[in-house]
């Protein structure tokens, strides 16, 4: 039993290559505080360097743009990243991920197995799932993304393979660990919808894939066997990206693949589509790569002082906004 559980405290660790890790330190000072509460129990504390601090996840909710992060930061801007206000959080939980399918309806999800929702547009937040519902899953297990077709069909993916489902905008949430090819249990870190069909990206060269009709995610087969951070792309056309520089693609709904060269040996954390069209990939030391052949190939873009990035999106004026370990950065590509 205490090797099982060493095991599983190993694997925990290695989520820190794209998310939050766990505050074990602040947790333990809290907790020796006399007034010391539950995360779940304790809304986000307010501070002016919210927006400069530790965010994973960023979002378009129509022309405002959300980011999330740690101890259950949630600040949006209105004016593409220039400035920003902090929303409404009940939880001080780490967030990672947030999705946004229409202007007003997002969903942000992290540690301590948290799901939120906002119905306006970012600014208000409530609690629709935490750890302590999940039953054997509990809290120690993190959510790591969230994606949204629309405002009632979505899904949420994290450690150790959990994946669920709700069809009623997050009245009610469906786990579907036995409809997905996964059966070491894997660690899941991107879900996306491309095209009609929906992918999940994982650690060791995990990409599944649940085709429009079907009810299973199934594995594909790829020619990486390293951890992969994210998946995007449009029609039948399927970009992954990960550890040491990988993008992979496949123009045929992913029964084939190939390597495309970037240069780079570091992880690519996150990926967006610009407003001219180009696909943009940014790494975790600050890179940005682009791609105007639907990622058939990819060029570093040139821009000074980037930072590291965990979150990409294009702000409604067609700027670059990033999100990482320093906080925003609003960008202009050339």
């Amino acid at each position: 039993m205490n090797a099982k559980r060493a095991n599983k405290a190993s694997r925990i660790a290695a989520l820190a290559a794209v998310a939050v890790a766990c505050a074990a330190a602040w947790g333990a000072q809290a907790a020796a505080d006399k007034g010391w509460r539950d995360v779940l129990d304790t809304p986000a504390a307010r501070s002016a360097l919210a927006s400069h601090a530790l965010l994973n996840g960023l979002a378009r909710a129509g022309d405002r743009i959300v980011a999330v992060g740690q101890r259950g930061h949630i600040v949006y801007s209105d004016d593409a990243g220039k400035s920003w206000r902090q929303a409404d959080v009940p939880v001080s939980s780490d967030l990672v991920a947030v999705s946004f399918p229409t202007a007003t309806d997002g969903w942000a999800v992290g540690h301590d197995g948290i799901v939120l929702r906002t119905k306006d547009g970012g600014q208000s937040w409530t609690t629709q799932l935490d750890g302590r519902r999940l039953g054997d899953k509990g809290a120690e297990n993190p959510f790591l993304d969230v994606w949204f077709r629309d405002a009632n069909n979505g899904y949420v993916v994290g450690a150790f393979g959990l994946v669920f489902h709700t069809a009623n905008g997050g009245a009610t949430w469906e786990s579907m660990e036995q409809a997905v090819d996964n059966p070491k249990g894997q660690h899941l870190y991107a879900v996306r919808g491309i095209g009609s069909d929906i992918y999940i990206a994982g650690e060791q060269g995990l990409l599944l894939k649940l085709a429009q009709g079907d009810t299973q995610f199934r594995a594909l087969e790829l020619p990486y066997k390293g951890t992969l951070f994210g998946v995007t792309g449009s029609g039948q056309t399927v970009i992954a990206h990960g550890l040491r520089g990988t993008v992979l693609r496949s123009t045929d709904g992913g029964r084939q693949w190939q390597q495309v060269p970037t240069g780079l040996q570091v992880g690519l954390t996150a990926s967006t589509r610009d407003s001219d069209g180009r696909l943009v990939i940014v790494s975790q030391a600050g890179h940005i790569l682009a791609s105007r052949d639907d990622g058939a190939s990819f060029k570093p873009v040139p821009v000074a002082g980037t930072l590291p990035a965990a979150a990409v999106t294009v702000a409604a004026n067609g700027s670059l906004v990033v999100a990482g370990p320093r906080g925003t950065q609003a960008l202009t590509l050339p």
